[in-house]
């Protein structure tokens, strides 16, 4: 018996969410409480060991992959006047589908003097782009989030062209996750992510995952942008940017 069949038998895949639907547990449980997701974190300074939410919050398990489903994942534009140095401030402006930004300056995000490379430190732009991802761990029913920070773009831009080569969507396959350590053109080390399908979801489990998609996705715009904020500056000001999927 392979691994992954190991452990789609020990995890029972994604059978679970057969009885389970997110907006009605976040109107049911969590009414009045924070409906954010938890994230998985991406270190800087070139470590490969990502931080994933664990049974104490204090103290998330370190993992160097994971495997997990992308249930949906989008652009984010993030502009702050000033240096963001903590904190929950929102953005001066921000977009979520990388084309209209709402705020100051707001407007075309195509045209705004932010976005375009010499606006911000070191010759990088001053509006920052990253990539929200919603993932989905076998054996689990609610989502957790990666918020790719722009030294990791090109190269999930690559897996989703891959994907799409093949015919499949992001949504229809268990990705692992890993970090591999880059040196940028700055020579500032930084933690970029990588991506390699795992295993291909049977038709009863894409059904499960395709509704759950759905719902994530109208829910992703009520998430705050204050935790995505919080990275490392360096490797934001330093990495090479490349063209996000839209």
């Amino acid at each position: 018996m392979s691994k992954n069949n190991d452990l789609t038998i020990k995890n029972k895949g994604f059978e679970n969410l057969a009885q389970f639907n997110m907006s009605d547990a976040i109107h049911e449980e969590l009414n009045g409480l924070d409906g954010d997701f938890e994230r998985i974190k991406i270190p800087s300074a070139g470590s490969t060991v990502f931080e994933i939410p664990g049974d104490d919050p204090n103290e998330p398990d370190a993992v160097k992959e994971f495997t997990a489903v992308i249930l949906y994942h989008h652009t984010l534009q993030a502009y702050y006047n000033q240096k963001y140095t903590g904190g929950s401030n929102p953005p001066d402006c921000s977009s979520f589908d990388g084309l209209i930004g709402k705020g100051n300056p707001g407007g075309s995000c195509d045209k705004c003097p932010y976005n375009h490379f010499g606006s911000g430190e070191n010759g990088s732009k001053a509006c920052k782009k990253r990539r929200r991802i919603y993932v989905l761990r076998e054996g689990e029913i609610f989502p957790l989030l990666l918020s790719l920070p722009t030294g990791s773009l090109k190269e999930f831009s690559r897996y989703i062209k891959r994907l799409l080569s093949r015919g499949r969507k992001s949504n229809s396959v268990v990705t692992k996750f890993s970090l591999k350590k880059v040196v940028n053109s700055g020579g500032i080390p930084y933690s970029q992510a990588q991506f390699t399908i795992d295993r291909t979801l049977t038709e009863a489990e894409f059904i499960l995952i395709n509704k759950l998609s759905e719902q994530v996705k109208a829910y992703s715009e009520n998430i705050g942008f204050e935790s995505d904020a919080e990275v490392d500056e360096l490797s934001m000001t330093y990495a090479d940017e490349a063209e996000p999927l839209k």
